[in-house]
């Protein structure tokens, strides 16, 4: 593969355990460092000591808004600037809203939500004076389709494509490129939260992909030319059926 990212610092969120690992995967081998964000501190120890000094840890729990605050300070005290930034970290909420627990849904939307906006936030005066930088926003296919099973999370992910598009308006006059990836039901721990029956459905149909297949295209976005702006990308599985 070609080192396409080489002297590039990102930062993913997320990034123990599926679509953040992968990215962070995609990263690495493209030449980039990359700061590992996550709550869990024993995965993330192994996860970095398994890919060597270009991978480096930062533990915070992103849902403790004194933590969440210090994340850009943090990395850029590790590496000096930051090129790209993956806003990854997710929770999920599915099924009937008359069942969902209302302190669950207060914590999804504050992480797939509160905390994205925040972490942005403070990583853009850093871009701007830089005059560089990309953003993306790991989104999903919930937020293209008003998915009956899943209102809660679904509507965390529509809030978050309006943030992905109003944000790239703002900020591209400075050199920074803003955009989401949005994909269908991956194989991660997302999906433990599932409805059972609609799980079972989706593996008996092979209506799942894989998360390297999501970062995938997050390295597509971030190798175009500087004048192209990759904003959204939808990607499912063949056989998914709305």
């Amino acid at each position: 593969m070609a080192r396409e990212l080489e002297g590039k610092v990102a930062v993913v969120t997320g990034a123990a355990s599926g679509i953040g690992l992968a990215s962070t995967d995609a990263l690495l081998a493209a030449g980039a460092r990359v700061v590992l964000v996550d709550r869990d501190d024993v995965a993330l120890t192994t996860v970095c000591g398994e890919r060597g000094e270009a991978a480096i840890p930062l533990v915070i729990d992103l849902l403790d808004s004194k933590a969440c605050s210090t994340l850009v300070q943090q990395a850029l005290a590790r590496t000096g600037h930051i090129d790209i930034f993956h806003a990854n970290a997710g929770l999920y909420v599915g099924g009937d809203l008359i069942d969902a627990d209302t302190a669950a849904i207060d914590r999804m939307l504050n992480l797939n939500v509160n905390v994205v906006m925040k972490n942005i936030h403070d990583v853009l005066p850093h871009m701007i004076e830089r005059r560089t930088g990309d953003i993306i926003v790991t989104s999903s296919l919930a937020a293209h389709f008003p998915t009956p099973w899943e209102p809660v999370y679904a509507s965390s992910k529509w809030a978050i494509n309006c943030f992905v598009q109003t944000v790239r308006r703002q900020v591209f006059k400075h050199g920074i490129r803003v955009g989401s990836v949005s994909p269908g039901p991956v194989i991660s721990a997302l999906l433990a939260d599932w409805p059972k029956e609609k799980l079972l459905e989706a593996k008996q149909s092979g209506s799942l992909i894989e998360a390297s297949e999501v970062a995938d295209v997050v390295l597509y976005m971030l190798t175009r030319q500087r004048g192209t702006t990759i904003r959204d990308v939808v990607l499912m599985p063949t056989n998914f059926d709305l």
